[in-house]
């Protein structure tokens, strides 16, 4: 019987010694300790404000950023994609839609003041028109499914409900992807075709004086082919769509570029200081904003082009539907190309 408690009180000692141990490791591991202290911080402040500000630890893996655990700047990201980018690109285009009700509410639409002429002249041919619809119908299929990626979970997926959001946001990101390259295409058409018609001058300056003419009736400042106002809407595409572009290209092939490290790298040459080392993440992350940002401004300058080639002036939509205008509203529009075209027998454009 002494023996049988002796073992009891042997197998007791050794139990509490072993929970005593337990106890001490657990706390010191509490502490940020490492068991043996070898090779630990601290405390555990220390050793999360190390990984929180992204530093690196080892790993057996090739990828560069599988040995952190905290990719800091992800914060930032998120911060201004679902902060500023949204709130601001929101306003931006609400608020050119609402100045547009209200200038057309004021203004009313822009009539030919001398009244259709039923003579027309051939404006644009069809491969003008095919490069415009071809950029201009990309365009607004890019616009819709990029506004989706940014509000959709907001606004149409209570409507529509998830199944419905789901397939559409799955369309929409194919569509996206590829209806790109054909927003390219036209872009870099359209800018072979009239490049040669939107280099400023002198004349730009009286037309923008003028306001264009669209804020009050019976005023038709001189243009040629394209106006001023065409001219900034024309430069505006071209440089705002090559760079939505190089940025696009660079999420659709993640981490083959490092568009903002060489960029910040030409301009810290005329004196910036701008970082360029940069991880393939952190590009990946400037180059959704700035394609965020660009696309945001894009739409809203669009949508006020829209308006004006369609509801808001008499006319101007014939231009890309038929390519014939009336000639009263060229010569009230576009007075001097008239000239050019009559002095020339008005020959057609190439079909």
């Amino acid at each position: 019987m002494l023996n049988r408690y002796f073992s009891i009180m042997v197998i007791l000692t050794a139990l509490l010694s072993g929970t005593a141990g337990l106890s001490t490791t657990v706390q010191a591991q509490q502490q940020g300790e490492v068991p043996g202290q070898s090779l630990g911080l601290s405390s555990d402040s220390d050793l999360w404000r190390y990984v929180r500000t992204g530093n690196a630890g080892s790993t057996q893996m090739k990828n560069e950023l599988s040995a952190v655990m905290i990719q800091s700047e992800g914060d930032n990201w998120r911060a201004f994609r679902n902060g500023p980018l949204s709130n601001v690109g929101a306003f931006a285009v609400m608020g050119i839609i609402g100045l547009l009700v209200v200038f057309y509410f004021i203004r009313g639409k822009i009539r030919i003041d001398a009244g259709p002429s039923g003579d027309t002249i051939l404006r644009f041919g069809t491969i003008d028109r095919f490069a415009h619809w071809l950029m201009a119908g990309s365009f607004v299929v890019l616009g819709i499914t990029g506004l989706n990626l940014l509000y959709g979970r907001y606004i149409l997926l209570p409507v529509i409900g998830k199944d419905a959001f789901a397939a559409f946001t799955t369309f929409g990101k194919y569509a996206h992807n590829y209806l790109a390259f054909a927003f390219m295409a036209g872009l870099a058409l359209s800018f072979v075709l009239w490049v040669r018609h939107n280099v400023p001058n002198r004349l730009d300056l009286e037309w923008l004086k003028a306001g264009g003419g669209i804020f009050k009736k019976g005023v038709h400042p001189p243009a040629r082919k394209f106006n001023a106002g065409q001219k900034i809407i024309f430069w505006a595409v071209m440089i705002g769509g090559l760079s939505v572009s190089l940025s696009g290209i660079a999420l659709l092939f993640p981490f083959q570029t490092s568009m903002f490290a060489d960029t910040f790298a030409l301009l810290n040459v005329i004196g910036f200081n701008l970082p360029t080392d940069m991880t393939g993440m952190q590009e990946q992350q400037l180059n959704q904003l700035w394609h965020g940002i660009v696309s945001m401004a894009l739409m809203t300058m669009i949508i006020a082009h829209i308006y004006i080639g369609s509801v808001g002036m008499e006319g101007a939509i014939a231009a890309m539907n038929t390519g014939h205008v009336d000639r009263n509203w060229a010569k009230e529009h576009h007075n001097l190309w008239v000239e050019e075209e009559d002095q020339k027998g008005s020959p057609k454009p190439a079909e």
